[in-house]
């Protein structure tokens, strides 16, 4: 790989923070992405969404913000997370915990046969990914247009599967799953957004769930598939 100039992230439209900068730099250094790639793609609440190639696979890398995230927020999220329980609630440290739950969550979705995007990497408050897609990125369960009922209950019965193993193999709830966080690609469905996930032994576990579950049954009641959200949480519960 050809040598990285470090000024080249200090005066990219002045998108990064000098912190951010630095771990970019040393990311790009281990050969996760090449830099003279990387290229904005969306801008979140909390975080900041580029695209990368490494070598011929395109990679995503995940910024969580330093100075413009609600920390207080996230703290109030993360804090009750029995798996960060003594974080101080210092603004950095916690966005540092925010990005490793993400990833760590990721981890162990992974090894639990849910599809989701190959965790490649945390660094502070970067995460590595693999890219969904092809061209251009998976769509969203929002904009996807089903074929056919066959097509809308099979998407369905994926989800399901996907959220079984969450929550029986790796012991998680997602916590934020929507139209918005599940992509379909070539058929398949992928969670995505494990920032809000947590352990089933936290406090908030069952009515982070039952959020899951509301958002699910109302995108699909709209697409005229009859479910509701008792049947929604009893088939992901039960074995």
């Amino acid at each position: 790989m050809a040598k990285i100039s470090r000024e080249k992230y200090k005066t990219r439209n002045n998108v990064f923070d000098n912190f951010t900068n630095r771990n970019l730099f040393v990311l790009a250094s281990r050969g996760l992405f090449d830099e003279e790639t990387l290229s904005p793609v969306k801008i979140g609440k909390e975080a900041n969404v580029f695209y990368a190639l490494k070598g011929n696979e395109k990679v995503v890398v995940k910024i969580y913000r330093l100075e413009t995230c609600d920390f207080k927020r996230m703290y109030e999220y993360i804090s009750i997370d029995p798996r960060f329980e003594n974080l101080k609630k210092k603004r950095r440290d916690i966005i540092f915990a925010w990005a490793k739950r993400e990833f760590t969550n990721l981890l162990k979705a992974k090894k639990a046969d849910v599809k989701v995007p190959n965790p490649y990497m945390h660094f502070f408050n970067i995460v590595v990914m693999s890219f969904i897609g092809d061209e251009n990125p998976a769509l969203q369960l929002k904009d996807y247009v089903f074929e056919n009922e066959n097509e809308l209950k099979n998407i369905f019965d994926q989800i399901v599967k996907n959220y079984k193993n969450l929550y029986h193999k790796a012991k998680l709830v997602h916590g934020d799953l929507s139209k918005f966080n599940i992509l379909i690609h070539k058929g398949k469905v992928y969670f995505i957004d494990f920032s809000q996930s947590v352990p089933l032994d936290s406090v908030n576990s069952k009515d982070l769930l039952l959020r899951d579950v509301k958002n699910l049954v109302s995108f699909f009641k709209k697409n005229n598939f009859d479910v509701s959200e008792e049947e929604l949480y009893d088939l992901i519960v039960e074995k």
